[in-house]
């Protein structure tokens, strides 16, 4: 069974997700997609460069549930920035998904221009396209320059976020502030030594779970929303069957000890006066 977490505007987004960063469209997304629905997902978080909101449009139509009951995420990549360029590509992302409107649309990166691309989203909320309106990978510092030029504020900031980086300040910042924190890579991506963790394996077994599911769970008691991605029957159940114990206080101060400071991405800080952020760009786009 699913839990919400709610938006400062009211709006219950579901606290587990499915990421789709990476799984390319074709009979392996389709059968994944359709297996995370019959799970009971309900909540997918798609991108225009992952290159998936069309098949993602499609798994979800043929699924026979209506739309209604599906939470759908994408977001606006950088080279869509600007007021009328991200209407255009909001406009884009609705068609290829096949949706009239999005439950949650996203700046993807706190890039040049990200202020008008924001304005342009306030109008899309404002008409009902968008139900909630956030951002990604902004720092503290993107988020003070964009409430100093905006009429609504993020209302969610979509983040790595995972025991080794587990992004304290910001998190404070934003529950200050009543921006949801939203997790991407809540597992480490997969890191074999973050998953084999000995302090983390030894609270696994006191619950009978695996790591992962402890990590996932940590995070859901952080107040965080989590969007794990897998292509695997076996731990896209796994992942799903973390509302049936709880971390004790301990156990939770021993986890947020694991911090290293250690990303598992490019740092987005300094992105919009750093022209090196051109070139990292470039090699995100390729790495999609």
């Amino acid at each position: 069974m699913n839990q919400t977490v709610a938006a400062v505007n009211g709006v219950d987004i579901p606290q587990l997700g499915f990421g789709l960063y990476k799984i390319k469209d074709g009979g392996t997304f389709e059968r994944t997609v359709e297996e995370a629905i019959q799970m009971g997902y309900r909540h997918f978080d798609t991108a225009k460069i992952y290159g998936n909101e069309a098949a993602l449009g499609r798994v979800i139509q043929n699924s026979g549930i209506p739309r209604e009951e599906f939470f759908i995420t994408s977001k606006v990549w950088t080279t869509d920035l600007g007021y009328s360029a991200t209407k255009k590509a909001f406009e884009q992302t609705c068609q290829k998904l096949n949706v009239t409107y999005l439950d949650m649309y996203l700046i993807h990166f706190a890039g040049p221009q990200y202020v008008n691309a924001w304005k342009a989203m306030e109008e899309l909320y404002d008409a009902g396209k968008i139900k909630v309106i956030g951002v990604a990978n902004f720092e503290i510092r993107h988020l003070e320059h964009l409430k100093k030029h905006s009429r609504i504020s993020p209302m969610v900031n979509q983040i790595e976020t995972h025991p080794e980086f587990p992004q304290h300040e910001l998190h404070d910042y934003m529950v200050r502030h009543r921006i949801l924190h939203e997790a991407w890579g809540p597992l480490g991506q997969g890191s074999k030594a973050l998953l084999e963790h000995p302090e983390l394996a030894a609270i696994a077994l006191c619950h009978q779970k695996s790591v992962a599911q402890v990590i996932l769970r940590w995070h859901l008691q952080r107040g965080i929303i989590v969007i794990p991605k897998s292509s695997n029957p076996q731990r896209i159940k796994e992942n799903n069957e973390i509302f049936d114990f709880e971390l004790n206080e301990k156990e939770m101060e021993q986890i947020r000890r694991l911090d290293t400071g250690k990303r598992y991405s490019v740092s987005p800080n300094g992105y919009m006066v750093n022209p090196i952020y051109i070139n990292l760009m470039k090699l995100f786009i390729r790495s999609h």
